[in-house]
Formats: C-alpha cells, structure tokens, sequence
C-alpha cells in the first residue's frame, strides 16, 4: 500500500460512522450486508450511509457486491490487510519479539 492510500483509508476510519459502518462489516464476514440493514442497525439515513460507504470504498476498505436487486457490502479484507502491513511495516525495528503482542492482539486465535 503506498502512503497516500493508507492516509486516505486513515481518514476514512476517522471519522466516527464511518468507523462504526467498517467495524460492523468485518464482523459480518464475507457474508456481509445489505446497503439499507448498514443505515437501519445504525440508525443512520440511507442517503448518509450510502456517501460513508462511497468514502470507505474509495479508500480501499470495502467492496459492494449485487446480490439480485440488494447491493451487500462487505469489508475489504485484502485492503484492511494492507493498511495494518503499511502500519507495521518498520514494527520494532525488525525485532519480531516486540511486535509479537499487537500481531497476536489482531488474530482470531488470541
């Protein structure tokens, strides 16, 4: 991920529905979630969700995907990934040991 992707995927969880919007689509896994359930479990309206998720998509960290007439979001794992790989990228200066606690505090298996 080059910097200027990760500044925009930054800014996009920067702000608070949006970070709200992205953490309800990762713990919907690949399933994910149709536009309006986003607004409605939000409480949030349809018209606002939809430019959130416009802003996340553009950063890289969500995708829509047609199911028949509904569009389902889902996050972007592979972006997600990205992001965290461009955080950690010089983790500890090389010394895997200190970065051991924020890699096992981001796996399922902790």
């Amino acid at each position: 991920m080059d910097r200027k992707l990760a500044l925009s995927a930054l800014a996009a969880l920067g702000q608070e529905t949006r970070l709200d919007i992205f953490r309800l689509l990762v713990r919907a896994g690949a399933v994910g979630v149709p536009a309006g359930e986003i607004a409605s479990r939000l409480g949030v309206i349809q018209n606002t969700a939809s430019a959130h998720l416009k802003v996340l998509s553009h950063a890289g960290l969500v995708r829509a995907e047609r199911d028949g007439r509904v569009i389902r979001y889902v996050a972007d794992m592979t972006g997600f990934r990205d992001l965290l790989a461009f955080l950690m990228e010089d983790c500890c200066n090389g010394s895997v040991e200190l970065c051991r606690p924020v890699i096992e505090a981001v796996t399922c298996n902790r």
